[in-house]
């Protein structure tokens, strides 16, 4: 099993980013962030603040799923040229939302998808609903990806992109409780500019 979550959610957020400006919506290679990224551990785990630095400061061409395929381990870094087609990030900012999930979801608003990090120890048996208890803040230990919200039930929840496959949750997907920083949701948050 890889361990590359920081890896999905950061690529997730650049695709989403990139269609909501338009540009078509593509897979993009999660194998060439686990391989290249600096200053991570490629299956055995990483940071998205760290990716996120990478394809800032090296201005990284993100390339396509069917250039540079998923292989669930870690492999060397493979090049390409400085003509090569990808996407790129123009920058990101980084957040701590704890007691302020309004503003976070005007931000997802505004800049779309956000990349959060969670106490996700208590996700493997989730199979629907909305996730309210069982989890910890300050125990970070499973990056995801923020997509959405919806505040018209009784109880507001995130509505979350996994890593997980889509036989895991809501066909890939969680609801988690907003406005109490479940799971420490809130703590650790960046969004991305294309």
């Amino acid at each position: 099993m890889c361990g590359g979550c920081w890896a999905f959610s950061v690529v997730g957020a650049v695709e989403s980013a990139c269609a909501i400006k338009g540009k078509p919506l593509e897979d993009l290679s999660v194998q060439q962030v686990i391989d290249c990224s600096y200053n991570n551990y490629g299956c055995n785990g990483g940071s998205p603040l760290n990716a996120l630095n990478w394809l800032n400061k090296m201005q990284v061409k993100l390339v396509r799923e069917s250039e540079y395929p998923f292989k669930a381990q870690n492999g060397l870094c493979h090049y390409f040229s400085a003509s090569q087609s990808g996407f790129s990030i123009k920058g990101f900012s980084a957040y701590d939302f704890s007691g302020q999930e309004d503003e976070m979801a005007k931000t997802l608003l505004t800049f779309g998808p956000l990349v959060v990090i969670v106490d996700a120890a208590s996700w493997q048996d989730y199979l629907g609903g909305i996730i309210q208890h069982h989890c910890s803040s300050g125990e970070a230990n499973h990056a995801v990806l923020i997509t959405g919200f919806d505040k018209t039930g009784s109880t507001p929840y995130w509505i979350v992109r996994n890593s997980w496959g889509n036989s895991w949750g809501i066909d890939g997907y969680a609801h988690v409780k907003m406005g109490s920083n479940t799971c420490g949701i809130a703590d650790s948050v960046s969004a991305i500019f294309v």
